[in-house]
């Protein structure tokens, strides 16, 4: 039983009751109380479900229940006095402490080292699982090199600051205490992770926002629909081959058809904005959920669940339903980073790597290689990196980005992404250098709970992923650029497909579309355009003409009057929807 207690792992990277007793109560065993013991006793079964700090309310209720059933059963053997067990209060944990040298960025890329560190010895069979990894990392001996650039790291957090947090005032509004944000920036030619953002504080607030993978990702999936759909020659309903030009019906509630069937999803776009036939590049710029999500259909979900996977998202155990078209999963920075530095690559799988280097006296440790094998064609991520080039150039992200003084020429091509309650908003973006993905998350700070982020920063209503995501980026990209450089794209309808014309919008007179799709303006300056690997400008036509009917449009395949999203639907996953952003 000693060996056991002394050993065994009580969450908080603790190993021991010493230690635990330390991390949970700042006393050392020897002087806890009894309440105390049989918290940690409680502990034991589910040590990260069962932390006070983290658990949700259904932990928190299961964990007093044990902690009562441990006192009973010690009543029950006669080692505590049915009087005393009778004023027991439930000895309340402190909120975790880390160690002061692990204070500001520090802590959070320590974690995520340690983190990689512990895969690779399970995946190298030193370890048997990740426990047994933690307890061979805790006893040192390592001497870890990392990726991050001083420079960048320092400019990723100076960007953080200026651009959001620096802006936030809970003394004002209470929301503004609930914004989170997580950053990664990647080489996306070396898979180098070359700065990291965790949170405000490692010490203040121990979960690391960069690898998190607890919300969701919203539009920033839409460019995986995008590539499996060009990379497997997929074809809309009506035959016609699925490139940036192809028109689409983008009514919003519109029903999702499989051949002639109704698959019982009917997403709105944000505001319930009925855009009419509308090309898949506008569609992307303008970020139309009922586009996607009968592009996704037209693939097959299967084909781009499978994508995403080879992309680098965590599919294990997502379902292949059409709501997955709105970016339903979970997913990190860390992870949409990867999967933008892939389209960037050219369509060679990058895995983000944080660790240079690993030196230990007892064994060797093999850093995996960052740059893998094509996933997708160079055709297909290059089709992608084309058309993201109109979010930016004219679509959710112009404002913060396209406009922003320091740009100075330089090409980018990223996606916004916002779900529909608010509780996320992303903006992953790159230049053929530099990919970052920038998330903020709404995390109530004493119940850890999702909560929306509305009016967060002082904003008129909701905080879109084209707001402070696409303002810290820009910031930070911008701000790091040593020199503009240009894409070379290889594409499949050529370079810099620019929308053919603006949708048709037509909405209910209660709706307001929100400024970013209305807003018809001049750029500023000439929005940049992809010129081909050729070198010469773009000038082919179009493979189809605008003009061709679009797929299940509104003349042959009309809504029923009543078609509405069921927010009970369980194609719907935890009632969350993508806002279009």
């Amino acid at each position: 039983l000693a060996g056991y207690m002394n050993t065994s792992y009580y969450g908080r990277g603790a190993y021991g009751i010493q230690a635990a007793a330390q991390a949970y109560y700042r006393v050392d065993a020897e002087d806890l109380t009894v309440e105390q013991g049989a918290y940690l006793a409680a502990l034991l079964q589910a040590p990260n479900q069962y932390d006070w700090a983290n658990a949700s309310e259904t932990g928190k209720k299961l964990v007093q229940e044990r902690w009562n059933y441990v006192l009973d059963n010690m009543v029950e053997q006669k080692w505590l006095d049915a009087s005393d067990r009778q004023g027991m209060e439930f000895p309340v944990p402190k909120e975790p402490k880390a160690a002061p040298e692990l204070k500001g960025q520090t802590g959070y890329l320590v974690e995520a080292a340690n983190s990689m560190l512990k895969r690779q010895l399970v995946a190298q069979g030193a370890a048997e699982d990740m426990e047994q990894a933690k307890a061979l990392v805790d006893l040192g001996g390592y001497t870890v090199t990392l990726n991050i650039d001083k420079k960048k790291q320092a400019a990723l957090e100076k960007s953080v600051k200026t651009k959001l947090t620096s802006k936030l005032d809970p003394g004002k509004r209470d929301v503004d205490a609930d914004v989170q944000a997580g950053a990664v920036s990647v080489d996306p030619k070396t898979g180098r992770v070359l700065a990291m953002y965790g949170g405000e504080d490692y010490v203040k607030h121990y979960t690391n926002n960069a690898t998190r993978a607890d919300y969701q990702p919203a539009s920033t999936f839409k460019p995986v629909i995008l590539a499996a759909a060009v990379d497997q020659d997929a074809e809309t309903q009506d035959g016609v081959p699925i490139t940036a030009n192809t028109m689409y019906d983008g009514t919003s509630k519109r029903p999702v058809l499989d051949g002639d069937q109704k698959v019982g999803f009917a997403p709105p776009n944000e505001d319930d904005v009925d855009y009419g036939d509308i090309d898949v590049q506008e569609a992307m710029n303008k970020s139309v959920n009922s586009v996607f999500a009968q592009m996704g259909v037209d693939v097959g979900m299967s084909e781009v669940m499978k994508v995403a996977g080879e992309l680098g998202m965590d599919t294990e155990g997502e379902q292949a339903v059409p709501a997955q078209t709105l970016g339903s999963m979970g997913a990190s920075p860390l992870e949409m980073a990867g999967v933008y530095a892939t389209l960037d690559n050219h369509g060679k799988k990058v895995t983000p790597q944080i660790v240079k280097s690993v030196e230990h006296k007892d064994r060797t440790i093999e850093i995996p290689e960052a740059v893998g094998e094509e996933v997708i064609s160079k055709q297909a991520a290059d089709t992608v990196t084309s058309v993201l080039t109109g979010v930016v150039d004219d679509g959710t992200a112009r404002t913060s980005v396209r406009e922003n003084p320091l740009r100075d020429g330089q090409q980018v091509a990223g996606k916004t992404g916002t779900s529909d309650n608010n509780k996320s908003a992303w903006f992953t973006g790159y230049t053929p250098g530099l990919v970052t993905s920038v998330g903020l998350f709404g995390e109530d700070p004493k119940s850890h709970n999702q909560v929306p982020m509305y009016k967060a920063g002082g904003v008129d209503h909701r905080v879109n992923g084209g707001g402070f995501p696409a303002e810290i980026w820009a910031a930070y990209t911008f701000g790091v650029m040593d020199e503009v450089t240009r894409f070379d794209l290889d594409t499949k309808q050529g370079a810099a497909v620019k929308p053919s014309r603006s949708p048709s919008v037509s909405q209910s007179p209660s709706q307001s579309p929100t400024q970013e799709e209305t807003q018809e303006e001049s750029p500023s300056q000439e929005p940049t355009t992809e010129e081909p690997s050729t070198g010469t400008p773009t000038t082919e036509e179009p493979s189809q003409s605008p003009s061709q009917s679009p797929s299940n449009s509104p003349s042959t395949q009309p809504p029923t009057s009543g078609e509405t999203t069921d927010p009970e639907n369980p194609f719907l996953p935890d009632r969350d929807r993508d806002d279009g952003q």
